[in-house]
């Protein structure tokens, strides 16, 4: 597993823990609004590679933090793509640390497996439309089922899971916030976050962010299907 960037403690990320965050680079969408595009285009991940930290320089440091930290977060790009996800994480598990996988959920396999072996104790998945409409925003062919498929793996494996959207507007209405609210309905946690204007992989990518009500409007919506829906700013 090679490994873009670290952050070495937060506890924003894992609600309820501080935890590390690792980034793995690579990612099999296109998402125009990406806010991460040198973890996710092959040729701005090609001039990083030379600053890739390795596997075992990671668990180094891991070991120092023992007693400290409660839980590594991984997040990329997508780190489902990479064939070592288990046995990484399945190391990190062997250090006595809790697992959270932020997912964007196009390998239901993978996160069949990893949940089969407990090797995740969070999955945070981001929905990023509704289902039918994914095409018009990952910027690849769309297999809906595939996600729908990850979603109910999510909510009936996971030990703890979120679901959540980054609304933006001139993308996102009232209707797309409903749909993908009964596509998850039922689900523990769902987060709103706003979108933010800056960095993006299409530098020419069209949106703004909601203003405040416009976001308790689609919290409103939201609550109606899920349990609990929080805002992100």
């Amino acid at each position: 597993m090679f490994i873009s960037a670290i952050k070495k403690s937060t506890l924003l990320d894992y609600p309820g823990k501080l935890a590390t965050i690792i980034f793995t680079p690579g990612c099999n969408l296109r998402c125009g609004f990406c806010h991460n595009p040198e973890f996710v285009l092959p040729e701005q991940v090609e001039k990083l590679r030379h600053d890739f930290i390795a596997e075992e320089v990671f668990f180094r440091f891991l070991r120092t933090r023992i007693g400290f930290l409660d839980g590594v977060v991984i997040c990329g790009g997508e780190p489902t793509i990479h064939m070592d996800l288990p046995e990484f994480c399945q190391r990190i598990k062997d250090f006595g640390f809790l697992v959270k996988l932020d997912t964007n959920g196009s390998n239901p396999e993978v996160l069949e497996h990893l949940l089969d072996r407990k090797l995740v104790d969070y999955v945070a998945m981001d929905v990023k439309n509704p289902l039918e409409k994914y095409g018009d925003l990952i910027g690849v062919k769309s297999d809906p089922e595939k996600y729908h498929e990850s979603i109910e793996l999510i909510m009936t494996h996971s030990p703890d899971y979120e679901f959540r959207t980054t609304v933006i507007k001139w993308v996102h209405s009232p209707g797309d916030i409903e749909a993908i609210a009964r596509t998850i309905q039922w689900a523990r946690h769902y987060y709103l976050q706003n979108y933010r204007s800056n960095h993006t992989l299409d530098p020419n990518f069209e949106g703004a962010s909601f203003s405040m009500q416009e976001l308790e409007n689609f919290k409103s919506i939201a609550e109606n299907y899920v349990e609990r829906c929080l805002i992100r700013v």
